[in-house]
């Protein structure tokens, strides 16, 4: 029975919390207030969803860390070249006036010789062609007439001789004159002459100039107050001294220099010939160097000049 009672109280009060709660106005009393310790919180995260909100779709930034600045080092400064003096090329030598085209120098050669030359004649267009024996005796002589032209005129001719020994040394001369008879240009070359027994003909050499005059010039070249400058250059035959002559059209010598080479290399020179003449003479400046196996001159070069007191 007390049971029942019981139960039957607590029906009529829940009964009566139902209808307060629907017949009682619902009053707004505000917001829920944080309490103290959580209001930074609150504001930071605030702050985060505003921000989030403003950037929502705009192009994320990607920041780079920005390097420091280093001291750029100066230019290295490129030495400026100092101009220096260039070098006038030297003239080239030219064809020599007189070439031995066959046989070759030191060639063993029988009898007759065949020889083959190339001459650029004097104002005379005569050619003499000698050859000597090791003892200085004449054993051929020719005499030709030859052509002027300005690369020089062909020449063939055999060379007979005759010698007592098996072999003996020998110098084919060739040799051009001027009107007057002396001597313009002469090269000279020495073979071995045999008896008997076949011919070993060597090539031939070089057919340049054996000297070259840087001055005087080669044309209207002049000489004032009784000196003439000289510079070129020379290659030696051999260790003989080298003399350099003026001679006036008369065969006359009126200037004289001699020269010393250290060896037969191709050199350098300059040197000054004095001269005298008492009035403006018409010359001729000569080189030549002697044979020092055989009795004889083996090279002369010349070129004409004026000279004048």
């Amino acid at each position: 029975m007390k049971h029942l009672r019981y139960s039957y109280l607590v029906f009529h009060a829940s009964l009566l919390g139902l209808l307060s709660g629907c017949l009682l106005p619902q009053v707004d009393t505000g917001p829920t207030a944080f309490p103290p310790e959580f209001f930074p919180t609150v504001v930071v995260e605030t702050a985060q969803a505003a921000m989030a909100t403003d950037l929502a779709g705009t192009p994320s930034l990607s920041i780079t860390a920005s390097l420091v600045p280093t001291e750029t080092p100066p230019p290295s400064e490129t030495p400026t070249p100092i101009p220096t003096d260039t070098a006038t090329p030297s003239p080239s030598a030219p064809n020599a006036q007189i070439q031995i085209h066959s046989p070759g120098a030191m060639s063993k050669v029988t009898s007759p010789i065949s020889l083959r030359i190339q001459v650029v004649s004097g104002g005379s267009h005569l050619v003499l062609i000698d050859l000597h024996g090791e003892d200085g005796r004449k054993l051929f002589s020719i005499l030709r007439k030859v052509k002027s032209l300005p690369g020089g005129y062909g020449i063939q001719v055999k060379i007979p001789f005759e010698i007592l020994a098996a072999a003996e040394l020998g110098r084919i001369t060739i040799s051009t004159k001027d009107t007057a008879g002396s001597i313009e240009a002469q090269m000279a070359m020495r073979v071995l002459l045999l008896s008997i027994g076949e011919q070993e003909l060597n090539p031939a050499g070089d057919t340049s100039e054996r000297v070259v005059f840087y001055s005087p010039p080669r044309k209207n070249a002049v000489a004032l107050d009784g000196l003439l400058n000289v510079e070129g250059r020379y290659l030696p035959f051999n260790d003989l001294p080298v003399v350099l002559e003026l001679y006036d059209l008369n065969g006359k010598i009126v200037g004289l220099r001699v020269l010393d080479f250290d060896g037969i290399e191709e050199q350098l020179f300059t040197t000054t010939i004095p001269y005298k003449v008492e009035d403006p003479t018409h010359a001729r400046l000569v080189l030549r160097q002697e044979d020092d196996r055989l009795e004889g001159t083996i090279y002369i070069y010349s070129q004409d000049l004026m000279l004048y007191p």
